[in-house]
Formats: C-alpha cells, structure tokens, sequence
C-alpha cells in the first residue's frame, strides 16, 4: 500500500513534528509536508499553542503548489474552529488530492471528523503510515485524550551498584555534567515535575528549567520560549515553610497536601504559589487522585523524587517510563537505594520493563525504559 516515497516523506514529516516537543503543549506536536509530481512544495511543524497547525505552514510554503499534490501529516488534521481554523478545511481549499496520515486523532473534537470532512470533499485519504513512529512524539497527549492522565516519566540517577548517594547522603555529583544537562532538556519537554517534600527539606532546589544549562538546545531556543513546567510538590501533611528557593522564581507552583496549609503560611506565598488538597491513602496523597487532577492540563509528567515516591509510582503502576542515568561509579552496599519497591516473592509480580533507547551521555549513560502496566 505504502510508495518508498510515502515512507520517505513520512519519515521527514515526523522529523518536523520533533522540532515542536519543546513548544507546543498541551497542543500536540505535528509535521507536515506536501508533495507534489516527486518534488516536496511545503513543509511545516507546529511551532506553538495559538500559533498555525504544521499543515497551514506547509500549505502556505506550497501555495499553488498544493492544488493536486499529497500531504502528509503525523496527525489527523482538526476539524473544528478552536484559536485556529480547521486544517481539514485548509488541505480542501487548497485543492490537495491526497492526505496521508500517521495517527488518528483522539481528542473528542476531532477523533475522525477531519477524515471524514476530506473524505467528504472527494480527497483521498490513507491512514496509518509509520503509526507507531509518529506516536511516540506525543506519547503524552493521545494517552491523555485517550484515558484523562498524564504520561508518567520517571526520572533516576544512580551508580552502576544501583545507589542514589552515599550512605551519609552525599550524592554530588553521581553524574557528570552532560548528563545534569540532558536532565534540563527532559525537563522543558514536560508539563509538569513532581517531587517529594523530603526532596525539598534536604536539597532546596529550584526545580526550574535554566537555560544555560540546556546545552546545543540553548542555541534553538531563547528564553522566553521555554515552557517552565509547572513544579509539583507533595506535602501530605503540609510541612512546607516559604523561605525556600522553590519560591524565588516567578513561575508556577503547586503544593499538593492531605490537609490545607495554615492561613499565616498561605498569607506569605508569592502570586505563582498555590495549593491543592487531595484525599490521602495511607497517610500519603492519593497519587491516582493526583495525575487525574494534573491530567485536566498536562499531557506529561516528569516524576524526579527520592527512591519512596518515586517508587510509588513504580508499585502502584502508574509509571509509563524510567530514564535512568547510570554513572560510571560504585557507592557501596550502604549507599541509598535506588526505588523503594515491594517485596517481590514471584517473578510474575516484577514489573515488565522493555529498553526502548540506550546511549552515552558523556561517561555516563541514559537508558530509557517503557514500563508494562
């Protein structure tokens, strides 16, 4: 069914559609590109939220061009009057005889309805080139169309014998540097970035995307473009004070407790600052409850916690994936553990976890993994 040419040309459209992971959220990132006689006539990429689909770049690239030529999308073009015109309605007016398409759409809006309306319009359309290919660049939004969640990341540091810090709780720095500025680029592609309130009383980080930290990325986007996620901290029992570097920078924050916060400790929190009770399992948030709640907006989640919420996730099967950074260290068998896991008795309960991607990051190296749930 499928030309060299289409897979070619598909290929590169999702190469486009990559070009948009940092910008677009909590829209889906898409690339295009229009064909026309063996000759591509347009290309485009969804830049950001507001801003033109990848289809209307690539079309106006094409103008006349488009009459009669194939356009390939990652994504089902959208059908419906949103802060942009439908897509569909661009591809027909301009007089595309063809339209390939990746992955179907699941947002409700959509979910079939730009096929229909080019169909309707006597276009020829295929569906489900490099399907697979095209989903992984936005794993987050179709599961949160689909199912209401986020994508959930979880994110580990740790040396080779699987420890997170010394047995006395050093753990500058277990990674080298390129890998500390990989970890900056994993968190501009996420919406939101949840820890713990023990990660906070121990390190007082910032947990902020910092630009001059995001290496080659740096030199493609300026700061103002980078999406800072929102910084979730779960505090159960509402421990947090506000002298903390968390709060020093202007952009926002969510404290998620099991009960509210003091009225003096709220009356002291910057604009950016707000809070979130949620029922409690166990003394300890309901993480369900959580990602239901961060799934309103958020298409992915980055999870950078101590090894007992961090775990969490991992026992509860919510997490979708580890990136785990391994140095090339060993901290000894007193050294922190990595995830505080359950005590497993058979091999049928140990998560099922599958190497998606493996490579260097300087010396140290980031295995990506999908987990089975």
């Amino acid at each position: 069914m499928w030309s060299i040419e289409d897979s070619q040309m598909m290929s590169l459209a999702i190469e486009l559609a990559q070009k948009g992971m940092y910008t677009t959220r909590p829209n889906p990132s898409v690339g295009s590109v229009i064909v026309k006689d063996g000759e591509i006539v347009g290309e485009g990429y969804h830049i950001r939220a507001g801003g033109p689909h990848a289809e209307v770049y690539a079309l106006n690239m094409a103008g006349s061009d488009a009459k009669g030529a194939t356009a390939y999308v990652t994504l089902e073009p959208c059908s419906h009057y949103g802060r942009t015109p439908p897509c569909a309605k661009a591809l027909i007016e301009h007089g595309v005889s063809r339209v390939v398409i990746a992955v179907t759409d699941p947002n409700p809006e959509v979910s079939g309805r730009g096929i229909a309306m080019l169909q309707d319009a006597g276009i020829r359309v295929d569906v489900g080139l490099m399907t697979e290919e095209a989903k992984q660049v936005n794993l987050g939004f179709l599961k949160r169309m689909e199912k209401g969640l986020p994508w959930v990341t979880v994110k580990l540091a740790a040396s080779l014998d699987g420890k997170t810090a010394l047995s006395n709780g050093v753990s500058k720095w277990i990674t080298g540097p390129e890998a500390r500025s990989d970890v900056q680029r994993l968190r501009a592609r996420h919406c939101a970035l949840v820890t713990g309130v023990e990660t906070i009383l121990a390190d007082d980080p910032s947990l902020n995307v910092r630009h001059g930290e995001l290496g080659s990325l740096a030199n493609q986007l300026a700061p103002a473009e980078i999406h800072q996620p929102l910084r979730v901290v779960l505090d159960s029992q509402a421990r947090l004070g506000n002298e903390l570097n968390l709060f020093k920078i202007d952009s926002p924050i969510l404290l998620v407790s099991t009960q509210a916060y003091p009225e003096s400790v709220q009356a002291a929190w910057p604009d950016h600052v707000q809070s979130q009770v949620l029922p409690a399992v166990d003394s300890r948030i309901d993480l369900n409850a959580l990602l239901k709640l961060l799934g309103q907006s958020c298409n992915s989640v980055l999870v950078e916690a101590g090894a007992t919420l961090a775990g969490a996730f991992v026992n509860q099967g919510l997490a979708d994936e580890i990136v785990l950074y391994q140095a090339m260290k060993i901290l000894g068998s007193q050294g922190r553990n990595l995830l505080a896991l359950n005590d497993y008795q058979l091999m049928s309960e140990v998560p099922k976890i599958n190497l998606t991607d493996e490579r260097k990051v300087g010396k140290d190296t980031r295995l990506t993994l999908r987990v089975s749930n």
